[in-house]
């Protein structure tokens, strides 16, 4: 009698899991892909993309170029921060290009180009802004 109650139960148990499991992981799954507005906001105050690129704009525009360079690695710095993050949950399409901006960017504030600068930074932004959307 005590057999076929736990012969019962572990059979219960069985199905359960097998059910569960599937159903818990797909969960974490959804979850995971959707979670990359959340992922990019700044979790502190070292990692705040859209404040270091307002920074930038001001820098290019002033034309201090050594200004510009400096924050320029603080955001290529920031961005690899970031991209671990949102690599799960974002379009690997914005974050290539997200980075070949940056890119750009630093070649163009190297040739103090203010023009390419601007180009190269704004386009940078609106793959910011499409990351995780």
């Amino acid at each position: 009698m005590i057999i076929r109650d736990l012969t019962r139960k572990v059979k219960w148990m069985r199905k359960f899991l097998i059910i569960a499991i599937p159903i818990v992981t797909l969960a974490i799954f959804v979850l995971i892909m959707l979670s990359g507005n959340y992922l990019k906001k700044p979790l502190g105050e070292e990692d705040n993309i859209p404040e270091l690129v307002q920074l930038l704009t001001q820098n290019i525009y002033d034309e201090e170029w050594a200004a510009a360079a400096e924050n320029t690695e603080k955001l290529r710095n920031v961005w690899n921060k970031i991209t671990k993050r949102v690599q799960f949950s974002s379009e690997r399409y914005e974050i290539n290009g997200f980075s070949m901006n940056l890119a750009r960017l630093r070649g163009a504030i190297m040739a103090k180009d203010k023009a390419n600068s601007l180009s190269e930074l704004y386009e940078a932004y609106e793959h910011w802004k499409e990351l995780g959307n």
